[in-house]
């Protein structure tokens, strides 16, 4: 059994870059902890409860963050709420936003994580992963150094119909077909990821680190 950490930037993040990877660690009895960095409205915080009680997390917790105005946050507050969090639960495994995803608020929380994922200061963590969450992702400029390049894939095809169960309750988030940001674009990347590594459906991320011992 390993601890993980999903850190969501805003609610339904979790689910669109790794809901499926969050069912396989559950599934194998590990202990999966979420850190929702904003949490919106009070409405929303109880969709947050319903999400976290869908998944079985061990723990999660809402910081509570404004959205949209996480660039505009001093950093030092940024990293000192995380860093928080990252320092009770201790983690092995962390899955982050990618580095230049569209939302400013992807961006500063990636910046904050990776200040807060130094190996001298939490050795624990062995393994850090980006998510692809799309309509962030894939909106990211079209420059070499934004490119998104998975390396590490993970088969979610025995809990892909959960990951869809679970995304339904973020109704109000998703946008109709066939704009990004709904069911069924999120089942043609996992399809496109899983055709990848030979498997019906995939979540894919690139590894930042990866410490064997």
């Amino acid at each position: 059994m390993s601890k993980v950490l999903v850190i969501s930037v805003h609610p339904d993040d979790e689910t669109l870059g790794c809901g499926g990877t969050i069912l396989r660690h559950i599934n194998k009895n590990d202990e999966v902890h979420c850190l929702f960095v904003t949490s919106g409205n009070g409405e929303q915080k109880q969709l947050i409860k319903n999400v976290a009680a869908l998944y079985g997390f061990s723990s999660y917790t809402c910081l509570g963050l404004n959205e949209i105005t996480l660039i505009e946050m001093p950093v030092c507050e940024l990293i000192s709420a995380i860093s928080s969090v990252i320092s009770q639960i201790e983690p092995e495994t962390i899955y982050m936003p990618n580095r230049s995803d569209i939302h400013s608020d992807h961006r500063a929380v990636y910046n904050a994580v990776a200040v807060c994922t130094k190996s001298f200061r939490y050795p624990y963590i062995k393994k850090l992963l980006m998510c692809e969450v799309i309509s962030e992702t894939d909106f990211s400029p079209a420059l070499l150094e934004n490119a998104f390049v998975p390396n590490f894939f993970v088969d979610i095809s025995g809990v892909f119909s959960k990951k869809t169960e679970i995304l339904q309750l973020y109704e109000s988030e998703l946008l109709p077909y066939p704009k990004t940001r709904n069911i069924d674009t999120m089942k043609a990347l996992n399809r496109y990821r899983g055709s990848l590594i030979n498997c019906e459906y995939a979540e894919a991320f690139m590894i930042l680190k990866m410490i064997d011992g």
